[in-house]
């Protein structure tokens, strides 16, 4: 018997990679997304030797019209959302003048508005059902500013701060809402933002397979708010003590490359 399905975006590596195979393993059938089809088929065969179904769809976040594809497929398919699971993200490195602005705003569609619009479309079924959970995955970076990756901070400050709003406002409903913010994490994500060779990579990272097993946890428990790793967990908590001023210049410091 099936748990129930979950839905997981950016599930083709990393975090999401790691996810599905725990939904998987619990019995639970999965709507994996991402741009990449092959690696996607790839998880699917993976997931499927638990017993359960994986619906594979490909698309690209970044382009808001697959969004509404996405959730127009799930209706088709007639597939009873009861986890949502928002991991799709990227980042990027270097100054904000002179980044890439089609980059910048891809980065805030996937980071910010294809979150949110997926949320506000499958939330309304799972409220109805009086059953679901949500899973954002932020970062520790939404609780302070950071030069060098301006956007992307910026985004993951709105991931928690939607997040832990939202959790406020549906409990009673019996859905519940989950942020997830890890550090440095080995995912290839630094790969992608250029972040090999900043101090905050080259100071340790964790592993992913622990990150998401932490993240899995919280999700299941019901937390609001996820942080793996006790370093990590002091850094969020010393932040809020601090000066900004000198907690920007802190980050500026990790993030530059050695």
């Amino acid at each position: 018997m099936t748990q129930g399905h979950v839905l997981l975006t950016g599930a083709s590596s990393g975090i999401g990679w790691e996810l599905a195979q725990l939904f998987a393993q619990d019995g639970y059938s999965l709507i994996v997304v991402a741009r990449r089809a092959d690696k996607l088929q790839e998880l699917k065969s993976k997931c499927e030797a638990y017993g359960v179904d994986v619906h594979v769809i490909a698309k690209d976040l970044a382009q808001p019209h697959q969004v509404e594809e996405l959730y127009e497929e799930v209706t088709r398919q007639q597939l009873a959302v009861d986890i949502l699971v928002n991991n799709a993200g990227f980042g990027s490195y270097g100054l904000f003048q002179d980044s890439k602005e089609q980059e910048d705003l891809e980065m805030i569609q996937v980071n910010i508005t294809a979150l949110t619009r997926l949320t506000r479309l499958f939330l309304p079924e799972m409220v109805a059902r009086r059953r679901g959970r949500i899973l954002n995955v932020a970062s520790i970076a939404g609780f302070l500013s950071g030069p060098l990756m301006a956007v992307y901070y910026a985004t993951k400050a709105y991931v928690l701060s939607f997040s832990e709003a939202l959790e406020n406002e549906l409990r009673g409903s019996g859905v519940t809402v989950t942020a997830l913010c890890p550090g440095a994490t080995a995912t290839g994500f630094e790969e992608r933002a250029s972040l090999q060779d900043s101090r905050l990579f080259r100071g340790g990272v964790m592993d992913v397979k622990t990150v998401a097993r932490i993240g899995y946890q919280g999700l299941m428990q019901g937390q609001t708010l996820v942080i793996p790793g006790w370093k990590n967990r002091l850094l969020t908590f010393s932040v809020r003590l601090a000066p900004r001023k000198l907690v920007t210049a802190i980050a500026r410091r990790v993030q530059s490359k050695m």
